[in-house]
């Protein structure tokens, strides 16, 4: 019984094998039953999504490190991890179909002789590294089988696999990845059978999310005509295929990756193919590749990351997390006659992810036709037509990319001989997760302005990055040119598709042309390259401590990132020292000396100042800051270019190297000479501070002056907190662009959230006489980016401050005399405007109302001779809510321009698209983007833009323009909102949707034509719609009232495509008014979540969107805050300066405040030792008049003085009045006597001229002369009295000039001399004589 029925069994095995082949081809799955359900296989791998920042494009994946090529494929030595899910655990598909179950055992797989007979079958090849393994009906892929390539490899397998470096070689060597048709659970491999002539494509599902031009997305459809979809296509498709589709929404735009955009069937295969794989399509997966130690997981990964490491500029540092392979082979095109199912196409599509950067390679392996017979192809050859489309359609009306010049045109034959990725013709390869970037040559477009794809794509300014170039076609014998800015340089050339350009030093910022040129050419291919100023540019060289700001440090330690030079740890590196100066107009940045000749790269290196105490740089001592460089001793060795990337330091003081030098000239007080030297020099130069703008008084008024500061990138209370040259400040900011004069104004504010003030301590703000931005045409002295502000601004702060006592001369000279800050007195902060929800507005002047209009309109215009600014809005219809059409609109698009500025435009990004940026930005139609540090300010022709630093998505983009003008776009679960900030110079200038600010809400509707709307009452949405909101709509004409739009133009949409102004919105105000009484749910609902707020109930009546209804209200309230915050007007009485050698009991300058004065120790108060802030913004009147911190033999000194002052200014007085009153005794006393001697008197004779003989009139005969008693000459021997001195007669016996010569006759000097008087005297003397007084001696 046994024997009969094992002979039955041979003899239905043949037949059972006919029947099973027969139907082998559909019986793999039913038609309307997934594979999963099939062979009852789980998903259990969840999706992963890493977003970390990017080194060239958007974001970036963690950097890895290998220590060699092998050592990075190996991933260095591997930890036992658990088995890990097998490769075709990540092939599953999911059809639309519902699950049918399948009855039988085994009746759905292709049956072989092997799997009838296993035990019969030859052991050869290897899997897993096992020799001579064949399990069951699997072959070891990677054995040497003739068809081995068909069979998948089985699951399980041995795991740490590590691939060595000529395995690894010997898998790349292969143009085609892995697609197998054979082995797997249904022996069918990848091979997908529900996709037939009868159904097109099949859904699979990804179980990771695959970021797609801007979207992402977690699966995908299946096409047999040559895509992958995303989205449903058009019910018909009209040719030349167009994307995006024009009339999206109204038709479907799909999103899809383009191959081979064609229709196509599946075609047939030749006897004498060498591949006999069954043509079809092919979909495999592998997923979690890099934990992944199974031998086919690890050769996936280390095969397509170093594919794409080589084959496209900048990435890398890219590792695949997930990979699918989608292969089309031998299919033939749709509509031929039978023969031409012989003409086929193979084709092959890889996608890689590490769920940030996605990668797109194309294998052309051949490509017998061209189009299908719909658009135009030949029935038997497939030629002519419309050829088939090649490119990326983002879908949803956004963007899309046309491979040129093979898409649709008669070259997509060439694409299988273009290409050149990895050595191999007709491989392409593109990224394609936020933008699509070619990473292969394109030698078939020529023109003069070709896209360039190059990374990295921003660097230093001081150069040395090397930038990877691909878009033209290099030939290794022609020489390459690249221009930088205004910098030409020679490339290098390193294949078909890679050259490289380092780029030169540079004295510019901001984006600056990128040109290349091959050969004797013109530069043809253009592109744009960031420069990042070296204060902000990504740190590369990094200092442990804080010892090199110090002014002699033992030691001072660096460290940097091998990997940033070369991946060989071992080889050679030069460290040296850079310094700038401004001696003349021309900027001088040189060499001053190598600080380490050879060093290994080993990522870190210990400076000893000491070493160089002892050199000498004569032409370089007026080098105060400087940089320190890396770079390649020997780079040939490495790489085999003569090439070294350049890594650059921040700015750095050089008083650790200069120190000694500078002491041996000027001392060991060196830092007072050459602060001194400064100041002098400083003291040449124009007086800047007057012009820069005011400091406001607090940190929350300085927050909402979004139009003339932003945060300073030194002291940030979002990411650099630290503000090591303003201890205490927990935050400052600085004007966002330099004023006319190149000059920057910084505000500092203490925990007070008051502005900080030198006048106080020597970290208050200062304002800086450069930029860091510098200023054009940055050639020249004071004008070169970041170098300049550090020369006449930083610097002086080490010299004058850090490196001397905060009272010594030259530092207070600094705070108050050369960088003094502005007190606020006079500051005014701006008004402010906004437009939120869908869409409310309040205005400038206050007033609220609320206007849907459909289309491009007018936030603010400014239209006069000295100041000019335009801000407009586009408003789209709210998408459909439960109940159908919503007849609101909401804010999608603002953009802007001032004086001759670059026009900025802040777009919101469609809602699956926002996964990483949530709003695109772009300057002058040219996207950019902010995920960078270095990249976070950026700077136009008469704009600065940048994202908050703590904004990781591009939410919040905040447009300054040059006259303090101000933008700000808020996102947020995709409802925008866009304020407007004006400081006082554009009062009674705006027009517009946001008002006239006038402090007048009467004229706030005034018309483009300069009336104002009959609006009585502003809840009237209706009046306010026709009357005066639909007059400013954009049109694609300019108009001189309301200028022309602003918005960059994609894909042929105008002003007119968004422009509907016979949209009728709904004009009822409040949710009871205009929803019916069968929705009291809602009516309450809206209560609930708004409160009394209007635009919040309206919001969410409308729409029913929570969302929407709870950042309405946010929005509503914040710019509630904000104007309220900006028309507190702070009162400021100024400041008050602190004593030298003394302190403040506090650094308040607001009305109440009460400030004592102290001294340090060892120093006396003298002046006044506290004053008062009045409430009318004024110190009190001092008593003394000023305040003074003495030293104890100063104070002595100055009052032992002051006593001899005293005493000196009491005494002087005194004895100038007593000699006055001795002078006036004396001359009273003079002219007594003088009067006495006219009258004759003489106390001898007491005789007195008032006496009757005073009165005769005997005259005196001529000659004679009369001797007076008293007189020396005279004869009466009895008189002693002398004669006086005046009496005498004084001769010289010289002549008169001109004057004849005559003597003259000697006159009587005395009347008593004259003999007549004399004796007539005599007559009366005599009697007298007898009745004077007795007591003389001459009398007797």
């Amino acid at each position: 019984m046994q024997g009969l029925i094992v002979s039955r069994r041979n003899a239905v095995a043949p037949l059972l094998l006919v029947v099973l082949l027969a139907v082998s081809a559909t019986w793999a799955q039913s038609e309307g039953e997934t594979f999963e359900s099939a062979f009852k296989i789980e998903d259990s791998v969840p999706p992963e999504n890493v977003a970390v920042p990017d080194q060239e494009g958007r974001f970036q994946p963690p950097e890895t490190s290998p220590l060699s090529e092998l050592a990075d494929l190996n991933g260095g030595v591997l930890p036992e991890t658990p088995a890990q899910p097998s490769a075709e655990e990540g092939n599953r598909e999911v059809v639309e179909e519902p699950e049918v179950p399948k009855e039988g055992n085994g009746l759905d797989e292709e049956v072989s002789p092997q799997d009838l007979e296993p035990e019969l079958a030859p052991s050869f090849g290897t899997y897993s590294g096992n020799e001579g393994l064949k399990s069951g009906k699997y072959v070891a892929y990677d054995s040497d089988d003739p068809e081995a390539y068909r069979y998948a490899p089985a699951e399980g397998g041995t795991t740490n696999y590590l691939i060595t470096e000529s395995r690894l070689a010997t898998i790349r060597s292969q143009f085609m990845y892995w697609y197998f048709d054979k082995g797997g659970d249904n022996n069918r491999g990848d091979y997908q059978t529900n996709i037939h002539a009868s159904t097109s494509r099949i859904h699979k599902n990804f179980n990771f999310q695959l970021p797609f031009y801007g979207f992402r997305f977690n699966y995908t459809q299946l096409s047999m005509n040559g895509y992958l979809e995303f989205s449903d296509p058009p019910e018909h498709f009209t040719y030349p295929l167009v994307f995006p589709v024009k009339d999206w929404p109204q038709k479907n735009d799909p999103s899809f990756i383009g191959i081979y955009f064609s229709k196509c069937r599946i075609g047939k295969l030749r006897p004498t193919d060498l591949d006999q794989r069954e043509p079809g399509v092919y979909f495999r997966q592998e997923r979690d590749l890099q934990r992944r130690t199974d031998q086919f997981g690890v050769e996936v990964r280390e095969r397509i990351k170093w594919d794409i490491r080589e084959g496209v500029v900048g990435s890398d540092t890219f590792d695949p997390k997930h990979v699918v392979i989608v292969t089309w082979k031998n299919m033939s095109f749709a509509g031929g006659i039978d023969n031409s199912l012989y003409h086929t196409n193979t084709f092959q599509m890889v996608l890689a992810t590490d769920e940030v950067y996605t990668y797109a390679m194309f294998n052309y392996l051949n490509l017998e036709w061209s189009s299908h017979t719909e658009a135009g192809g030949d029935t038997t050859t497939g030629d002519g037509g419309k050829p088939a489309y090649i490119g990326f359609n983002a879908g949803n009306g956004t963007q899309s990319y046309e491979y040129q010049p093979y898409s649709q045109m008669s070259t997509v034959r060439d694409l299988t001989g273009r290409g050149w990725v990895n050595g191999f013709p007709g491989r392409h390869i593109f990224r394609i997760d936020e933008k699509i970037m070619l990473g292969n040559c394109n030698k078939d477009i020529a023109g003069t302005h070709l896209p360039l794809v190059f990374a990295p794509e921003s660097g230093n300014m001081l150069g040395g990055s090397v930038v990877n170039i691909t878009g033209p076609c290099f030939d290794t014998n022609e020489k390459i040119r690249c221009i930088f800015d205004m910098e030409e340089v020679v490339g290098t050339v390193i294949d078909t598709n890679r050259a490289i350009c380092v780029q030169p030093s540079m004295q510019a910022e901001g984006y600056v042309r990128f040109e290349v040129a091959i050969g004797s050419g013109r530069f043809n291919w253009k592109g744009k390259y960031f420069v990042e100023t070296p204060a902000t540019a990504q740190e590369k060289i990094f200092f442990s401590t804080r010892a090199v700001h110090e002014r002699s440090p033992a030691e001072i330690e660096i460290t940097w990132n091998q990997y940033n030079l070369t991946s060989n740890l071992n080889a050679v590196l030069q460290i040296s020292l850079w310094g700038y100066r401004e001696t003349t107009i021309r900027p001088e940045f040189e060499y001053i000396d190598v600080l380490e000749e050879s060093t290994t790269n080993t990522g870190t290196y210990t400076i000893i100042p000491s070493n160089f105490r002892a050199r000498e740089n004569p032409l370089h001592l007026d080098m105060h800051f400087g940089f320190i460089k890396i770079n390649l001793t020997n780079p040939s060795q490495y790489s085999g270019l003569n090439i070294s990337p350049v890594l650059w330091s921040r700015p750095i003081p050089l008083g650790w190297y200069f120190g000694p030098q500078w002491e041996r000239l000027h001392g060991t007080n060196w830092p007072k000479a050459l602060c001194n030297n400064w100041i002098m020099n400083d003291r040449y130069l124009k007086n800047f501070a007057a012009e820069v703008a005011l400091c406001p008084c607090t940190l929350a008024h300085a927050l909402n002056d979004k139009g003339r500061f932003m945060p300073d990138f030194d002291c940030d209370k979002d990411s650099n907190p630290d503000c090591y040259y303003h201890r205490g400040a927990v935050h400052c900011v600085k004007t966002g662009a330099p004023n006319l004069d190149g000059s920057e104004q910084q505000c500092c504010y203490d925990k007070n959230g008051y502005v900080m003030l030198t006048y106080d301590q020597q970290w208050g703000s200062r304002p800086g006489r450069s930029h860091n931005l510098g200023y054009l045409p940055w050639n020249e002295a004071n004008k070169v980016p970041t170098l300049s502000h550090w020369f006449h601004d930083k610097v002086p702060a080490y010299l004058c401050c850090l490196w001397q006592e905060e009272q010594a001369v030259g530092c207070e000279t600094l705070r108050f005399e050369r960088r003094p800050s502005q007190d606020c007195v006079a500051y005014q902060a701006p008004a402010v405007a906004t437009v939120f929800g869908d869409p409310h507005f309040f205005t400038f002047d206050d007033l609220e109302y609320t206007f849907n209009g459909k289309g491009e309109f007018v936030l603010t215009r400014v239209d006069t001779i000295k100041d000019k600014l335009d801000v407009q809005a586009r408003f789209e219809q709210m998408p459909d809510n439960f109940y159908g059409a919503v007849n609101a609109t909401q804010l999608t698009a603002v953009a802007a321009r001032g004086n001759n500025s670059a026009t900025i435009e802040v777009r919101l990004r469609p809602m699956h698209a926002r996964w990483r940026y949530h709003l695109d930005v772009f300057a002058d139609g040219r996207r950019i983007y902010f995920d960078r540090t270095s990249l976070k300010f950026q700077h136009f022709a008469g704009v600065t833009v940048y994202t908050p630093t703590y904004i990781l998505n591009q939410s919040e983009v905040v447009i300054m323009f040059q006259t303090g003008a101000g933008v700000e776009v808020v996102e947020n679960e995709g409802f925008m909102t866009a304020r407007v900030y004006l400081p006082w110079s554009y009062m009674n200038k705006t027009r517009g949707l946001l008002g006239n600010w006038s402090y007048d809400i009467s004229d706030d509707f005034t018309n483009p034509d300069g009336t104002i709307a009959s609006v009585s009452n502003v809840n009237s949405f209706e009046t306010i719609h026709k009357q005066f909101g639909i007059n400013w709509i954009l049109t694609d004409r300019e108009d001189s009232q309301k200028g022309a739009a602003l918005f960059t133009r994609e894909f042929g949409r105008t002003a007119s495509y968004y422009a509907n102004a016979s949209f009728v919105p709904q004009y009822l105000r409040t949710p009871v008014e205009f929803l019916g009484a069968d929705r009291v749910g809602d009516i309450n609902r809206a209560s609930e979540l708004c409160g009394d707020n209007y635009q919040c109930q309206y919001d969410y009546g409308m729409t029913l969107n929570r969302d929407l209804a709870h950042f309405t209200k946010n929005y509503y309230d914040t710019v509630t805050e904000i104007k309220a915050t900006n028309g507190r007007r702070t009162i400021s009485c100024g400041i008050l300066e602190t004593p030298r050698f003394g302190r403040k009991s506090n650094f308040l300058f607001i009305p109440g405040t009460k400030v004592t004065f102290e001294c340090n120790q060892n120093f006396i108060l003298i002046g006044d030792q506290r004053r008062t802030c009045l409430e009318g913004g004024q110190w009190d009147i001092p008593e003394y008049g000023y305040t003074e911190c003495l030293r104890h033999i100063e104070y002595t000194q100055r009052t032992a003085w002051t006593i001899i002052g005293i005493i000196i200014a009491v005494l002087i007085p005194a004895i100038i009045i007593g000699a006055l009153i001795i002078v006036c005794i004396r001359r009273n006393a003079s002219s007594d006597s003088s009067a006495k001697s006219w009258r004759f008197s003489d106390r001898g004779y007491g005789l007195d001229n008032d006496s009757p003989l005073s009165r005769l009139s005997t005259p005196l005969k001529s000659g004679e002369r009369t001797i007076s008693p008293t007189s020396e000459t005279s004869t009466d021997g009895s008189s002693t009295r002398k004669r006086r001195s005046y009496d005498k007669s004084y001769r010289t016996n010289e002549p008169l000039p001109d004057k004849p010569y005559t003597e003259f006759e000697e006159k009587v000097w005395a009347l008593e001399d004259d003999p007549v008087i004399r004796n007539s005297v005599a007559i009366y003397a005599e009697p007298l004589r007898k009745a004077g007084s007795p007591s003389k001696e001459s009398d007797v």
